[in-house]
Protein backbone atom coordinates (compact mmCIF):
# COMPACT_ATOMS: atom_id res chain seq x y z
CA UNK A 1 0.00 0.00 0.00
CA UNK A 2 1.15 3.31 -0.97
CA UNK A 3 1.80 6.20 1.87
CA UNK A 4 -0.50 8.32 0.52
CA UNK A 5 -3.29 6.06 -0.33
CA UNK A 6 -2.62 4.93 3.05
CA UNK A 7 -3.29 8.17 4.96
CA UNK A 8 -6.30 8.95 2.63
CA UNK A 9 -7.63 6.07 3.94
CA UNK A 10 -6.94 7.07 7.19
CA UNK A 11 -8.44 10.76 6.59
CA UNK A 12 -11.76 8.82 5.42
CA UNK A 13 -12.17 7.00 8.60
CA UNK A 14 -12.32 10.40 10.47
CA UNK A 15 -15.23 11.56 8.42
CA UNK A 16 -16.66 8.64 8.57
CA UNK A 17 -16.66 8.44 12.21
CA UNK A 18 -17.65 11.74 12.44
CA UNK A 19 -21.09 10.44 10.85
CA UNK A 20 -20.93 7.16 12.26
CA UNK A 21 -20.78 6.29 15.91
CA UNK A 22 -19.40 2.61 15.60
CA UNK A 23 -16.63 3.75 13.39
CA UNK A 24 -15.43 6.15 16.25
CA UNK A 25 -13.13 3.91 18.33
CA UNK A 26 -11.13 2.31 15.18
CA UNK A 27 -11.04 6.18 13.98
CA UNK A 28 -9.62 7.21 17.53
CA UNK A 29 -7.03 3.90 17.68
CA UNK A 30 -5.79 4.01 14.03
CA UNK A 31 -4.90 7.86 14.05
CA UNK A 32 -3.59 7.94 17.72
CA UNK A 33 -1.61 4.80 16.64
CA UNK A 34 -0.53 6.39 13.65
CA UNK A 35 0.39 10.04 15.02
CA UNK A 36 2.54 7.87 17.72
CA UNK A 37 4.43 5.98 15.69
CA UNK A 38 5.14 8.83 12.84
CA UNK A 39 6.66 11.13 15.57
CA UNK A 40 8.71 8.08 17.42
CA UNK A 41 10.13 7.54 13.72
CA UNK A 42 11.43 11.23 13.48
CA UNK A 43 12.48 10.93 17.27
CA UNK A 44 14.82 8.17 16.01
CA UNK A 45 15.89 8.46 12.49
CA UNK A 46 15.22 12.23 11.89
CA UNK A 47 18.29 14.77 13.28
CA UNK A 48 16.74 18.43 14.01
CA UNK A 49 18.00 20.40 11.01
CA UNK A 50 17.08 23.85 10.72
CA UNK A 51 16.92 26.73 13.81
CA UNK A 52 16.22 23.44 16.10
CA UNK A 53 20.01 21.94 15.14
CA UNK A 54 22.32 24.85 14.08
CA UNK A 55 21.78 27.53 17.54
CA UNK A 56 21.45 26.09 20.82
CA UNK A 57 21.18 23.11 22.75
CA UNK A 58 17.82 24.69 24.37
CA UNK A 59 16.03 24.14 20.63
CA UNK A 60 17.70 20.61 20.20
CA UNK A 61 15.79 19.80 23.20
CA UNK A 62 13.43 21.54 22.53
CA UNK A 63 12.32 19.64 19.32
CA UNK A 64 12.28 16.70 21.43
CA UNK A 65 10.53 17.70 23.86
CA UNK A 66 7.96 18.36 21.36
CA UNK A 67 8.16 15.05 19.66
CA UNK A 68 7.81 12.99 22.97
CA UNK A 69 4.83 15.47 23.25
CA UNK A 70 2.92 13.80 19.99
CA UNK A 71 4.05 10.55 21.04
CA UNK A 72 2.27 10.73 23.99
CA UNK A 73 -0.90 12.49 22.85
CA UNK A 74 -0.88 9.61 20.53
CA UNK A 75 -1.30 7.07 22.94
CA UNK A 76 -3.50 8.72 24.94
CA UNK A 77 -5.93 8.96 21.94
CA UNK A 78 -5.24 5.52 21.10
CA UNK A 79 -6.38 4.34 24.55
CA UNK A 80 -9.25 6.80 24.74
CA UNK A 81 -10.22 4.43 21.55
CA UNK A 82 -10.53 1.20 24.02
CA UNK A 83 -12.53 3.36 26.44
CA UNK A 84 -15.59 4.86 24.14
CA UNK A 85 -15.55 1.14 22.83
CA UNK A 86 -16.21 -0.11 26.38
CA UNK A 87 -19.81 1.77 26.37
CA UNK A 88 -20.06 3.82 22.76
CA UNK A 89 -23.95 4.95 23.65
CA UNK A 90 -22.50 7.48 26.78
CA UNK A 91 -19.28 7.79 25.22
CA UNK A 92 -19.76 8.67 21.71
CA UNK A 93 -19.78 13.05 22.71
CA UNK A 94 -16.33 12.46 24.35
CA UNK A 95 -14.79 10.56 21.52
CA UNK A 96 -16.08 12.28 18.55
CA UNK A 97 -15.15 15.73 20.39
CA UNK A 98 -11.38 14.29 21.45
CA UNK A 99 -10.93 12.63 17.71
CA UNK A 100 -11.42 16.31 15.78
CA UNK A 101 -9.79 18.31 18.80
CA UNK A 102 -6.84 15.92 18.59
CA UNK A 103 -6.90 15.60 15.03
CA UNK A 104 -7.18 19.71 13.81
CA UNK A 105 -4.25 20.10 16.67
CA UNK A 106 -1.27 18.15 15.57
Amino acid sequence: MDLLEFLVKILRAIAEACLDENKLPGALISCGVLQAAAALSLVFFIAPGGIFGHHARALHWLYYGILVTVVLVGFVEASLGFWVAGDLVNRRAVGRTSLLTITVLT
